[in-house]
């Protein structure tokens, strides 16, 4: 008979992780963008509905229904020349309280000569612990159009949900033909509730979103976007630039100027249908 009693016995238990990775390029199919190639692992998926004109809607999605520490998402998506689309998410992505690590999502669009992308996700919602660090990497070509928007909510007012702690990070960078034209690092945390309330940064408001248009034309749009921002929030435009954003008290009126903002400076392709879904 064996003797088992040195031996040690315990196993640590690991808590799963969520692992997702999707890849999509387009290209042009007689006049129309159409599906080139795609890939999908893990719980990210991406779904591409119908459209009433020439355009290509994406829509990701993933299925494991929120992040928390340690999980990880990777998009990417490559718009050929002479393509149009527009890439949305198909609910809010909800960052849960983390016990340990932080939800890692890395993002990167390109958009070839005369190509136009639209980066239009529903809103990323913070709660009470969690811990967030994003990244968006752009790459243009020198002739094509791009707008993003990425909306945030620190809890749901609606819900009774405070924020008191979380971190959040957000980076950007945004190249044309190489060269970087946009680049910026938004940090909040780990007290929110501090940085929430301050005067010069959400003066107690609990939404955000972020607005930045890359067109040769971006600077006509300047005063009928600041029109709609109204005094929560505001915009400037330089250099075929426009970067705009907008805080307001809840995520529903946010979205009552979110949704004209966007359908101003997303000409006719306007706001995603599962937004209003």
């Amino acid at each position: 008979m064996n003797d088992h009693s040195s031996l040690d016995l315990t196993f640590e238990a690991r808590p799963q992780r969520a692992y997702g990775s999707a890849r999509l390029a387009v290209k042009p199919v007689n006049g129309r963008t159409r599906i080139g190639t795609l890939y999908q692992e893990g719980c990210a998926k991406i779904r591409l509905p119908d459209t009433d004109d020439l355009s290509l809607e994406a829509v990701m999605i993933n299925t494991s229904g929120g992040l928390t520490g340690g999980d990880e998402m990777r998009w990417q998506f490559a718009v050929a020349d002479d393509c149009r689309a527009q890439i949305t998410t198909q609910a809010c992505e909800r960052i849960y309280r983390a016990s340990a690590g932080v939800a890692d999502v890395a993002s990167a669009l390109e958009a070839g000569e005369q190509a136009s992308v639209a980066w239009l996700p529903q809103e990323t919602i913070l709660f009470e612990g969690s811990a967030l660090k994003r990244t968006l990497t752009v790459d243009l070509a020198e002739t094509s159009r791009a707008l993003i928007v990425e909306p945030v909510v620190f809890g749901r007012k609606a819900m009774g949900e405070d924020v008191r702690n979380c971190t959040f990070r957000d980076r950007w960078r945004i190249r044309r033909g190489g060269k970087l034209i946009h680049a910026e690092d938004f940090l909040i945390g780990p007290d929110a509730a501090s940085m929430l309330g301050r005067a010069a940064m959400f003066g107690g408001m609990r939404t955000m979103a972020t607005i930045l248009l890359l067109d040769a034309d971006a600077e006509r749009y300047l005063e009928p976007s600041r029109k709609i921002i109204g005094t929560k929030g505001g915009a400037t435009s330089w250099s075929g630039k426009l970067l705009a954003r907008v805080i307001d008290g809840d995520a529903y009126s946010l979205r009552k100027r979110l949704v004209p903002l966007i359908e101003l400076l997303n000409k006719k392709a306007g706001v995603p249908k599962v937004w209003s879904i």
